[in-house]
C-alpha cells in the first residue's frame, strides 16, 4: 500500500509539474486553487463515506476492543499479540471428529441426529402439501346429484363434510385407477419385475404381460393349479343384496379387444380366470386382477384356424378343459393340463342330424354334453354325449313348432329344461331319458332364451328355484319352480302356470338371460338396441332403478356372465369389448 501511495504521489507531482510548466505564476496559483477545490470534500460527503466505508478510528476501535482477536496494541501500533482463545478442551481431538461432510439427507440410523418433526401422514401415503381448513365447514349433498350417489355408504346418507367428500372421491379414483404393482412399495423398496426368458415366452401363443408373476415362464396348467398366484378376485363373504338400489362399481375392463362381437364368456369354476371368444377365431384367457399392472393381464390367446368360434366354455366342476365350436360339423376340446386339442368330427349314428355343432352346453356335473341338432324331426332334437367317451347316450325330442329355441341344464346335471320356439317348455330327466312334464310360457308367441338359477327348488327338477323365459316381443317371465308343481304330486306340473313376475322394460327381442351363481341376481338384455340391459333382484323380483344409467357404457350387449362368487359382472358387446363391474352390495 505504501509503494502504491508513493507511486501515486510521484505521478501526481509530475502531472502538476507538466501542467504548470507552460503557465505563469498566476496561472499556476489559480490552477492549484482549482485543484484544491476539485479534491476537497464537504461534510455531507465525509459523513456518507464514514457510514459506508467507516474510518480509521472506528476500524481500530473495533479491531482491538475487548474480546477481539488481539488483546492489545502498543501506542505506536508496532506490536500485536494474539488473544488467548478458549479451546474448550478440544486440543487433542482429531480433525476428522471436528468436521462433517454434508452428503445429503441424514439417514435414519445416523447417531446424534434427530430428524425434524414433519407433517403427519395417513395410511394412504404422504400428507397433502396443502390443506384448506374451510373444507370441514363445507356441506356436500351426495343424494342431490346423480353422479355422487355412488359415494354413499348407505342409501339414507346424504350430507357429508368437504373433507369426507374429498376422501371418498380419492377412494373412488383409486378403485377405477389402482396403483400399478411397480409403483407399490414393499419394505421401503419398489417391487422388481421379473424378466422373462425368451425361450419360455414361446411356450404359449401370444402370452400376455405379468401381474406380479411371469405368466410365460410356466405351463398354463400350473396357473390353474396355483391358488396363491391366481388369488385376488373373489373370496368375498356371503352377503345379501338389497332390492331396488344396488351398489355396483365399474372396474378396469379387459385390455384385449376382439375384432368381432364377443360371442361367449365363461368364468373358471375355481380361479379368477375369464374365457372369452368371438367369431374372429380367437379365444382369450385373462387373469381377473384389476389391481395388477397391466390390469386383468392376458394368460394366453389361441387362434383356431378355419373355425368361427361361437361357443366356448369351461368343463365344470374342475375347469381343466375348454370345449369350443363354430358353425362347423365338428367341435374341439382343449385339455389345459397337457395342452392337447382333440377334434370330434361326428356323432356315430347321428352325424346327419348335425350340420353345425355350435349350439352345445356342458352339464354342471361335468358328465354330459348336449348339442341341438340342426334337423327338426318332429319339432326339435337335442343329442346328449358322454364327456368321458364322447359317445352318444340319449336324445331329447320336443314336439315344438319351428324347432328348439334354447335349453338349460339343471344345477345337478340330472336333466335339462328345453324351450321350443312356440313357447313350450319341457322338463327332461337324464335318469329316465324322458320328459317329466311339458308346460307353456304365459303369453309367449316366440321363445328365444331360457335360464335356470337359485337354490332350494324342487328336488325332482334339479334343485333350481327360478326359471326365466325371454321372448321375441321383449317380455321376460320369471317363474318360481316350486309353484310349477301341482300340490300333492311332485312329479306333475301345471300346464299353464302363472309367472311370479313379468318384466316389460325392454321392447326388443330378449337375447341375454343369465342368473348369478348365488341366485340373487338375474340379468336380461337385448343385442338389438344400445344399452338394453336390466338387473333384477331375487327373490323380490324387482328391477334395480339406479343401474344401468344413461351414461353406463354398455353398447349392444351380446353376452353376460357372473363370476363364481357372484361379485363380478362381465358384459361383452358387438364392438368386441369386455367391461367389468364389481357388485358390492
Amino acid at each position: 500500500m505504501a509503494a502504491q501511495k508513493d507511486q501515486w504521489t510521484s505521478y501526481h507531482k509530475d502531472s502538476e509539474g507538466d501542467l504548470s510548466s507552460g503557465l505563469g505564476s498566476d496561472d499556476t496559483t489559480n490552477n492549484k486553487a482549482i485543484t484544491g477545490l476539485m479534491f476537497d470534500k464537504d461534510s455531507d460527503e465525509e459523513e456518507l463515506e464514514r457510514l459506508v466505508l467507516g474510518n480509521n478510528a472506528s476500524f481500530r476501535e473495533n479491531l482491538f476492543k475487548d474480546g477481539g482477536l488481539f488483546d492489545g496494541v502498543e501506542a505506536d501500533g508496532e506490536e500485536l499479540k494474539l488473544a488467548d482463545v478458549d479451546t474448550g478442551g478440544l486440543e487433542d481431538v482429531d480433525d476428522a471428529d471436528l468436521f462433517m461432510i454434508d452428503t445429503g439427507a441424514a439417514t435414519a440410523g445416523s447417531a446424534g441426529v434427530k430428524p425434524a418433526p414433519g407433517p403427519k401422514t395417513t395410511g394412504q401415503g404422504n400428507a397433502p402439501a396443502w390443506e384448506d381448513s374451510d373444507d370441514d365447514r363445507l356441506a356436500v349433498s351426495l343424494a342431490g346429484a346423480t353422479r355422487l350417489r355412488k359415494l354413499r355408504i348407505s342409501e339414507a346418507e346424504d350430507v357429508v363434510s368437504g373433507t369426507e367428500y374429498s376422501r371418498r372421491l380419492r377412494q373412488q379414483f383409486l378403485r377405477l385407477n389402482p396403483a400399478p404393482a411397480w409403483a407399490q412399495q414393499q419394505d421401503g423398496r419398489p417391487t422388481k419385475r421379473r424378466r422373462r426368458s425368451s425361450a419360455a415366452s414361446d411356450s404359449l401363443s401370444d402370452s400376455g404381460s405379468d401381474a406380479g408373476f411371469d405368466v410365460s415362464t410356466q405351463p398354463l396348467e400350473k396357473f390353474l393349479r396355483d391358488v396363491n398366484q391366481l388369488a385376488g378376485s373373489g373370496g368375498s363373504k356371503k352377503r345379501l343384496l338389497r332390492p331396488e338400489v344396488i351398489d355396483i362399481q365399474r372396474t378396469r375392463e379387459i385390455p384385449d379387444k376382439h375384432k368381432m362381437p364377443v360371442e361367449c364368456l365363461s368364468f373358471h369354476p375355481e380361479y379368477p380366470v375369464l374365457l372369452s371368444a368371438s367369431t374372429a377365431s380367437v379365444m382369450y384367457l385373462h387373469h381377473i386382477a384389476p389391481d395388477a399392472h397391466p390390469p386383468n393381464p392376458q394368460l394366453t390367446s389361441v387362434q383356431v384356424k378355419q373355425v368361427d368360434v361361437r361357443r366356448a366354455e369351461f368343463l365344470y366342476p374342475q375347469g381343466d378343459r375348454v370345449f369350443f365350436a363354430g358353425r362347423r360339423k365338428y367341435f374341439h376340446h382343449w385339455d389345459l393340463a397337457s395342452g392337447a386339442v382333440q377334434k370330434t368330427s361326428q356323432i356315430l349314428g347321428h352325424r346327419l342330424e348335425h350340420k353345425s355343432m355350435e349350439r352345445f352346453k356342458l352339464s354342471p356335473c361335468g358328465r354330459y354334453m348336449a348339442i341341438v341338432a340342426s334337423t327338426r324331426k318332429g319339432g326339435g332334437v337335442i343329442n346328449v354325449l358322454s364327456v368321458a367317451t364322447m359317445q352318444w347316450i340319449a336324445a331329447a325330442r320336443l314336439q315344438s313348432r319351428n324347432g328348439i329355441a334354447d335349453f338349460a341344464w339343471w344345477s345337478t346335471g340330472d336333466g335339462m329344461t328345453i324351450l321350443g320356439r312356440d313357447g313350450q317348455v319341457g322338463e327332461y330327466s337324464m335318469e329316465t331319458q324322458t320328459f317329466l312334464a311339458v308346460w307353456h310360457d304365459d303369453g309367449c308367441v316366440g321363445g328365444i332364451v331360457v335360464a335356470l338359477g337359485g337354490h332350494r327348488g324342487p328336488a325332482a327338477l334339479g334343485d333350481d328355484r327360478w326359471v326365466a323365459v325371454g321372448s321375441n316381443s321383449g317380455i321376460t317371465n320369471v317363474y318360481d319352480r316350486n309353484g310349477l308343481i301341482v300340490p300333492g304330486d311332485e312329479l306333475t306340473l301345471k300346464e299353464r302356470p302363472t309367472p311370479t313376475r313379468t318384466f316389460e322394460q325392454l321392447v326388443t327381442p330378449i337375447t341375454v338371460l343369465t342368473f348369478s351363481p348365488d341366485g340373487q341376481l338375474l340379468a336380461f338384455g337385448s343385442r338389438d338396441k344400445n344399452d338394453a340391459l336390466r338387473l333384477v333382484h331375487l327373490p323380490s323380483c324387482t328391477v334395480y332403478r339406479n343401474w344401468p344409467t344413461q351414461e353406463t357404457p354398455l353398447g349392444r350387449i351380446t353376452v353376460v356372465a357372473f363370476s363364481r362368487e357372484s361379485d363380478l359382472l362381465a358384459v361383452g358387446n358387438d364392438a368386441g369389448k369386455i367391461r367389468l363391474w364389481n357388485i358390492r352390495s
